[in-house]
């Protein structure tokens, strides 16, 4: 039995979770989110929990019991509050802006990168830099942040690239010159 899948599911006021032949349906006030599971897993809803059993003793049910009660938190977390990530551009000339559903950045490359933003997503680029990643589902909101790091990672010795808001860069020290 799973240490994590052992813990119920607080349900938040304003959220509604039903349950019908292990698919989980949660409404909420960001939105609506709907996932279905595995039958070696009970999920049930008792007053203001969601409580998940397994029904076997088997090593995938175990594995699943944790991962699932995870995935059933993540989507209350996400309909209820939402999730976000902040990745900030630093560099000369590195800049992003929203047009409609496409995220243009201009990262030091000869033509500027077109990112279309994911249905379900909503990204707001400022002025200094900062492009703030919203949505419901956790997963999408990761991916998509990752996508766009990529492009052009934050390299040590001076700084330049993409990198998460709370993302430390560990600085090497350049050559001086000195025979």
């Amino acid at each position: 039995m799973s240490k994590v899948g052992k813990l119920p599911v607080a349900i938040p006021a304003g959220v509604t979770v039903t349950v019908v032949d292990n698919v989980v349906s949660i409404k909420g006030p960001k939105g609506e989110m709907k996932q279905n599971f595995s039958n070696n897993i009970k999920i049930e809803v008792q007053g203001s929990e969601v409580i998940l059993t397994t029904l076997n003793d088997t090593k995938q049910a175990n594995a699943d019991h944790g991962l699932y009660r995870s995935l059933v938190a993540n989507m209350v977390k996400g309909v209820s509050e939402g999730f976000s990530k902040t990745l900030i551009i630093n560099g000369v000339g590195y800049r992003a802006e929203v047009k409609g559903n496409e995220l243009v950045m201009n990262l030091g490359y000869s033509t500027d990168y077109i990112a279309i933003i994911p249905e379900g997503l909503t990204v707001v680029a400022d002025a200094a830099g900062k492009v703030t990643i919203s949505g419901v589902d956790k997963q999408k909101v990761g991916e998509f942040s990752a996508q766009l790091r990529k492009l052009r990672k934050p390299e040590p010795y001076k700084g330049k690239g993409i990198r998460y808001e709370t993302e430390v860069i560990r600085r090497k020290v350049g050559k001086t010159g000195v025979k």
